[in-house]
């Protein structure tokens, strides 16, 4: 059994997600200690516990330790099993964040997986899941990854129940290079649930002329106007293996929102970098459990991106090594 400390680098759920599913893959024993102690609210979330909760029952684990609040878990899987699973986080808990655990345990399932999971598609501190369907997937298919996924509806803080289906099919994932910026003009989509349509286009149109003022190229940007459960709008921006995202809140113009995510997007693309900052959180994982070397070209290392390497490192062997040349270059081997 492998012990993680839980409070290294970062000291957030990144741990505990990365953690989990490689132990899941690996079928390595892993015992995660001190989790989130730095954080105003140590030990585990709900969120925290119903993503690991799917991951024990895709991997047919035996979990100890998974309660709220708990700073200890112990988690011994045994085999990964295909299927249907439905996962509900409860709140308006970042379904994104849930994807990034399991998308890399269902490619190695024996048989495909499909999952319904329900909470939060647009929400704080998470990638929309405009940006996971149209930035994150994207990339990790140049890792052999199979999967397709459909937004059933938006959810927003503070209620929630957004529902989206990902069906994923066993990959034999491979190494990428990804080292050069795939451009071409910016697209979006531009939604709002249970507001006035106005709010949509006034979001989109804000962020188009933001963006052409820069000088950048803007194709289509979609406007999604719904009336699902829970309030609120976001407008999510993408070019090539980079995205840009904003959530609208009470009392604040849809033309400020709009223009956020814009200028979120713009400096993005200011590096000819291949990926954003934040994709390269993401892509760790699976530069670490693909055969073969990866490369990938970034502006920025996060904490994240630091502290996801560490337990790849931790937990499979793999080294990594981050050069900064005109840009930050990150080699798996």
């Amino acid at each position: 059994m492998i012990e993680i400390d839980g409070s290294y680098g970062e000291g957030g759920g990144q741990i505990l997600r990365s953690a989990v599913a490689v132990s899941a893959i690996t079928g390595t024993p892993v015992r995660i200690i001190n989790i989130r102690k730095n954080r105003p609210r140590a030990g585990l979330s709900i969120q925290h516990i119903k993503s690991i909760e799917l991951v024990g029952q895709m991997s047919d684990a035996k979990i100890e330790g998974l309660s709220p609040g708990s700073t200890t878990i112990t988690f011994i899987p045994s085999e990964i099993r295909g299927g249907k699973y439905s996962l509900n986080i409860g709140t308006a808990g970042s379904i994104s964040l849930v994807l990034q655990s399991i998308t890399p345990v269902a490619s190695f399932a024996p048989s495909p997986v499909s999952i319904n999971v329900t909470g939060g598609t647009d929400v704080r501190w998470s990638p929309t899941i405009d940006y996971f369907k149209h930035v994150t997937m994207p990339a990790l298919r140049m890792f052999g990854f199979k999967g397709t996924l459909q937004l059933l509806s938006r959810g927003y803080f503070p209620v929630g129940s957004g529902s989206v289906v990902i069906d994923i099919e066993p990959a034999d994932l491979r190494g990428a290079i990804i080292d050069e910026h795939r451009g071409g003009p910016v697209r979006g989509i531009s939604a709002s649930s249970r507001l006035p349509s106005h709010v949509s286009w006034r979001q989109r149109d804000a962020a188009r002329k933001y963006l052409e003022s820069v000088g950048l190229e803007v194709g289509e940007i979609e406007l999604d106007v719904r009336d699902d459960l829970s309030t609120g709008s976001s407008i999510t921006l993408f070019s090539g293996f980079h995205g840009g995202s904003a959530l609208g809140e009470r009392g604040l113009p849809a033309e400020k929102v709009g223009t956020e995510a814009a200028i979120n997007l713009a400096n993005c693309l200011e590096s000819d970098a291949a990926v954003d900052p934040f994709l390269c959180d993401q892509l760790i994982t699976f530069m670490a459990l693909s055969k073969g070397s990866s490369l990938i070209t970034t502006s920025s290392v996060t904490s994240h991106a630091v502290t996801n390497m560490w337990i790849m490192e931790k937990l499979t062997g793999r080294r990594f090594t981050v050069e900064k040349n005109r840009n930050i270059v990150i080699q798996s081997a």
